[in-house]
């Protein structure tokens, strides 16, 4: 009996043999049974698909199935997979395997809503990949390559630093002759990343004449091919006889372009609709020679940054350098004609804001230093625009810039007072800052000495106000005695007296004066102009009146006056 059990389970055994070895000799496979689980799913299934669904290209060129989630995916046999694959029209080998199950079953159950949008997103790169492909004499599946790559996102990026719908690395794409930089990057330009694209696949299978080692490449680059070939045994192998040896992101990577082709091939089988195009978007490019932004072209044509930014995302920061070379600028075609008309309006619409400053003068007024110094405030004259509201004169725009009617006729050509709403008046008026001023001859008691705090008066804002405050004095104990008082008054008297007699007459410090200016005007030293105010600063305030010492008279000169008081 256990004899006869035996011979039916090697009879078995024998029979599923056999049918193992006919599926073998039928499809090309790894693994019949089942899926390798150390395998890594390729970044593009973790895209963010509601970012997708905002694309401005989505949102406004296409209609997709709001309930595409809700309807069955039908399920298919293996035998329908087979066949359904074998009859894409393709150059490249498409075999099925459990891999290649496990890929599509992710697409057209667990991603239903990512496949919708790039669905939507393909009507407009499609023919943008083809047209690449056509040029180098690649096969046409290959435009499927960047669903895998990116999820057909035009700013995709990876953990890597791979950026662009087909995902080159920096040292790749600058390799390829695509220009990257702070401003521009072109790997995420639609057009000439995939004319690179299409080379660089040229290139790997002109290397290893076998399509699927040439895409694996693509993947991992040519040195972790070569290194699993040549632990596999050799060359004359493909990629499946080397997939054990390949990296772990990459034994995935040639399955998911399989199911790619056929979600996108297939995909209303699976109870996906297809994308459908509201209205058809003809684009059409211009060369931009002078640097523009993005917000310029927007509020002059009228077109959303959004779009803008859809159908150039080359352009990192939004800016056109095209002061440094021509670069091309996409466009909706009807608006080519648009831009090239209103160019000059579009490189002046904010201008000051966007365009950098060529040449720059270095501020030449010291910053503030614990060195010694003070603040002080400078009156300087600026000219403003003033864009004319309804409602207002030229008495009351005078009025708020603290000027005269008289003076913006004068600097605005006006005959008359007639203004119109949106007319732009050049207003010259004066603004006070705040400057620091270096201590002049100060010694170095005098500048350890020094308040460091600025002036009180050193408020932002305040226009040709002065500062009436003053700093109160220390206070002193109250003398007991009246005697003592009396003394003081005295002191006080003989000290005031003194300083009448050795002084010229008074100052009243005006707004920008410092003491150096003030002793040079007198032809004074600034320490006999402290001593005979008593400072033991430099600091003073505008309305501060200061006494002005009689100038010393030199020897020569009293020898001069005598000898002519001898002559007469």
């Amino acid at each position: 009996m256990k004899k006869r059990f035996s011979i039916l389970i090697l009879s078995g055994m024998v029979a599923v043999g056999t049918a193992f070895s006919a599926t073998k000799q039928n499809i090309l496979t790894v693994r019949e049974s089942f899926p390798d689980s150390t395998t890594v799913y390729p970044e593009s299934f973790e895209t963010d698909t509601e970012k997708l669904l905002q694309n401005w290209y989505v949102q406004n060129y296409t209609i997709l199935d709001e309930e595409v989630e809700s309807k069955s995916s039908n399920e298919v046999s293996e035998e329908e997979y087979i066949k359904r694959l074998s009859r894409i029209p393709a150059t490249i080998e498409m075999p099925y395997n459990q891999e290649v199950r496990k890929y599509i079953d992710m697409y057209v159950n667990r991603r239903r809503t990512m496949v919708e949008a790039m669905l939507g997103m393909s009507l407009y790169y499609m023919p943008i990949f083809e047209q690449a492909l056509e040029q180098e004499g690649m096969p046409l599946e290959l435009k499927y390559l960047p669903i895998v790559e990116s999820a057909l996102d035009p700013v995709a990026k990876s953990r890597v630093g791979a950026a662009g719908l087909w995902q080159f690395m920096i040292k790749t794409g600058k390799g390829l002759g695509l220009e990257i930089n702070s401003l521009v990057d072109e790997r995420l330009d639609p057009y000439k990343s995939s004319v690179k694209a299409a080379k660089y696949l040229k290139q790997l299978y002109n290397i290893y004449k076998d399509w699927s080692l040439a895409i694996a490449a693509y993947n991992c680059g040519p040195g972790k091919v070569n290194q699993a070939l040549r632990r596999a045994g050799g060359s004359g192998k493909d990629y499946w006889q080397i997939y054990a040896f390949l990296p772990k992101e990459t034994r995935g990577y040639v399955p998911a372009f399989i199911a790619a082709n056929y979600v996108m091939t297939y995909f209303k089988k699976h109870n996906i609709s297809p994308a459908l195009a509201k209205k058809p978007i003809l684009v059409d490019t211009v060369q931009v020679t002078r640097r523009i932004h993005f917000n310029q072209i927007s509020s002059v044509l009228d077109i959303p940054v959004e779009a803008l930014r859809v159908l150039n995302p080359q352009y990192r920061k939004d800016v056109i350098p095209g002061n440094v070379r021509p670069y091309t600028l996409a466009l909706p075609s009807q608006q080519i004609y648009s831009f090239l008309m209103s160019e000059d309006s579009i490189v002046s619409k904010n201008a000051s804001k966007y365009q950098p400053r060529l040449v720059v003068e270095p501020q030449m007024t010291q910053v503030a230093s614990d060195e010694g110094g003070e603040y002080e405030w400078e009156t300087k004259t600026v000219t403003k625009i003033h864009k004319v509201r309804r409602g207002e004169t030229l008495g009351g725009i005078a009025a708020k810039y603290k000027t005269t009617v008289s003076a913006i006729k004068k600097a605005n050509g006006m005959r008359n007072n007639n203004i119109g709403v949106g007319k732009r008046l050049k207003i010259k008026t004066t603004e006070r800052v705040k400057v620091y001023k270096p201590a002049a001859e100060e010694t170095p008691e005098e500048l350890a000495a020094a308040d460091s705090l600025a002036l009180e008066a050193a408020i932002a804002g305040a226009n040709e106000e002065e500062v009436k405050k003053e700093t109160p004095a220390p206070k002193k104990k109250p003398e007991p005695k009246k005697r003592e008082e009396k003394k003081k008054a005295e002191t006080k008297s003989k000290t005031k007296s003194k300083k009448q007699s050795a002084s010229s007459g008074t100052h009243v410090v005006k707004s920008g004066e410092s003491l150096y200016v003030i002793a040079e005007r007198h032809g004074i030293t600034v320490n006999e102009l402290k001593r005979a105010n008593s400072l033991s600063n430099n600091k003073i305030k505008p309305g501060q009146k200061l006494t002005i010492p009689k100038k010393k008279k030199s020897g020569n000169t009293s020898r001069s006056k005598a000898k002519s008081s001898r002559k007469r």
